[in-house]
């Protein structure tokens, strides 16, 4: 193979391939060991074997090279502590990209085990109102509780423009310009390619032996890599970059607070999830999913046309893909075409709304101050919709973090296995599907409800006629104060 620059010498290269090799060689004659015959078709003949391990060392080497020994090195660590089970998936992925080409085939949504907390629909979202969490005094985490002022807004959009269009890549740390409304030549962003580790650092916990024998090296689960040995394992066209300051937010849209509506009463909890892409203007909204709580019926779906000019989709998150947009038709309050219907159709048929103010509308219309609304990490999927919302549950808060409480918090995917014995968000480099995230989310709360109700009837609590009823000896008031603290 001929590249622009040798990554290391042909005898370097000849001894690393060959440690490939062997690691191979060890899953694959493991895979033939094994009783179950139904995955015999995935067992490699030698020259195939050859074949696997010349393919990586040479696409190693191609997009890599500055540090092609320290990638190649860790992937045979890797390969030698692999899963069976994952070393089939690593057999199927180089046959399909190398022979086959044959597009992977969409799992279907894994079924979540039904949650039965014991109480009716009535009475959980009684006990949900003491789960509540009043986000003042957590400003500095990016809960937004109050409007930016015009004033603050004034001075954000003077110190953009002094900057130029100088930002801070959310996934490198590198520093770029942005330019939106493209710059005369056309160009979004400059910098030049983004070199990045698509996962967050993993950090070993500590062992009582660390003082012996040294403790583990933190990495990223993405590629294996120790921290600090590469700039990352994924490359990107662009740089990309995220606004967190809340009166910068405001700058591009307003924050408005949920209105009032009395005419529609008291209404439903309502758990929903943000995903969003990165543009010219930081990270924006491009998909909003909302669904009723703590049934899980559909109420909302919608894809978003960002502001600012698209950088990246961030589809290995978002799930959203430029097909999504090209094919998708525009929002319809007609119930004939409504989110019950498009649940069944492939999710290509996406409804687009306009802005995202145009999403916060529509969210709008299933909440009033006083309703619940549910979320993971909730502060971001709130400010990319500037919503101030004075009612929400935070499945961050309800977990805290082993580590300690916020800045540290616990991912959806972690908490959603612990908890609930469910492995989401496994679609790999097809991303996130909203719907799954906010049933986990819902059933997460749905199990501190629980909890919840136990120590309530130990105090005394009961229900009659679908009411709360405190205990006699503590009054009709009792337990309706709450402080930041009171999250479980």
């Amino acid at each position: 193979m001929l590249t622009k620059k040798a990554p290391a010498t042909h005898t370097v290269r000849s001894a690393i391939l060959k440690k490939l090799h062997s690691a191979m060689a060890g899953q694959n004659e493991k895979a033939a060991k094994d009783e179950d015959h139904s995955k015999q078709c995935f067992i490699l003949t030698p020259d195939e074997l050859v074949t696997m391990a010349l393919d990586e060392e040479e696409k190693t080497a191609r997009d890599n090279p500055e540090v092609y020994s320290n990638v190649i090195k860790l992937r045979i660590v890797k390969l030698t502590k692999m899963s069976k089970e994952d070393w089939i998936k690593e057999v199927m992925a180089h046959l399909n990209t190398r022979y086959y080409k044959i597009k992977p085939i969409e799992p279907s949504p894994q079924k979540a085990n039904p949650l039965d907390t014991g109480l009716s629909s009535k009475e959980e979202i009684s006990i949900a109102r003491k789960l509540v969490t009043p986000l003042n005094g957590l400003e500095e985490f990016g809960y937004v509780t109050k409007t930016p002022t015009q004033t603050e807004i004034e001075t954000s959009k003077k110190g953009v423009v002094k900057s130029k269009g100088w930002e801070k890549c959310d996934r490198c740390g590198g520093r770029f310009q942005a330019f939106p409304g493209r710059r005369e030549d056309g160009v979004l962003a400059g910098g030049g390619q983004c070199t990045y580790h698509p996962s967050k650092p993993i950090y070993p916990p500590r062992k009582h032996t660390d003082h012996i024998t040294g403790s583990s090296d933190s990495y990223f689960p993405c590629c294996g890599e120790t921290m600090g040995t590469s700039p990352g394992c994924t490359k990107a066209k662009t740089h990309v970059f995220k606004v967190s300051e809340a009166k910068r937010l405001a700058s591009i849209l307003q924050f408005e607070t949920t209105p009032s509506q009395p005419e529609k009463g008291t209404l439903d909890p309502v758990c929903f999830d943000c995903e969003m892409g990165y543009t010219t203007l930081g990270l924006e909204l491009i998909r909003l999913t909302a669904i009723s709580w703590p049934e899980g019926h559909d109420l909302l779906d919608v894809l978003v046309k960002p502001m600012g000019e698209v950088l990246d989709l961030n589809s290995r998150y978002s799930g959203v893909f430029p097909e999504h947009y090209a094919s998708a038709t525009p929002y319809t309050p007609d119930r004939s075409s409504s989110v019950e219907k498009q649940s069944k159709t492939p999710a290509t048929s996406l409804q687009v709304v306009e802005s995202p103010a145009a999403a916060r509308t529509l969210l709008f219309q299933f909440l009033q101050p006083d309703t619940p609304l549910l979320g993971h990490a909730i502060d971001n999927d709130l400010n990319v919709c500037r919503i101030i919302h004075p009612t929400v549950i935070d499945t961050v808060l309800l977990y805290p973090h082993p580590r300690g409480r916020l800045p540290n918090r616990m991912s959806l995917k972690a908490l959603a296995r612990k908890f609930l014995g469910r492995d989401i968000q496994t679609g790999g480099e097809r991303g996130h599907d909203p719907k799954e995230d906010s049933l986990a989310t819902g059933d997460l709360v749905r199990v501190k409800v629980a909890e919840k109700w136990k120590r309530l009837k130990k105090e005394g609590w009961r229900f009659e006629g679908g009411r709360m009823v405190a205990p006699a000896a503590l009054g009709p008031g009792a337990g309706q104060k709450r402080s930041s603290k009171d999250y479980t």
